[in-house]
């Protein structure tokens, strides 16, 4: 059975969904940002179009590591 990709956070900003998916490379979870150049063509709308995705066998180790790291979700 394949892994499929779940969301673990979205963002308003693609800067920081990028900074988050560098994070979780950084400790070897892949991770994808959905999103991004609707976000970025379109910055002044106030909506979380930013999402970030892992597989879902990696959903909980991926989520600790972002509430404990850096990145400030929105």
């Amino acid at each position: 059975m394949a892994d499929k990709l779940v969301t673990i956070a979205k963002f308003s900003d693609s800067c920081q969904a990028n900074l988050a998916k560098q994070l979780l490379a950084d400790f070897g979870i892949e991770a994808i940002v959905l999103g991004e150049n609707f976000a970025n063509l379109y910055p002044a709308l106030p909506l979380q179009l930013v999402e970030l995705q892992v597989y879902e066998s990696q959903k909980q180790q991926a989520q600790e590591i972002l509430e404990s790291g850096e990145v400030e979700e929105e």
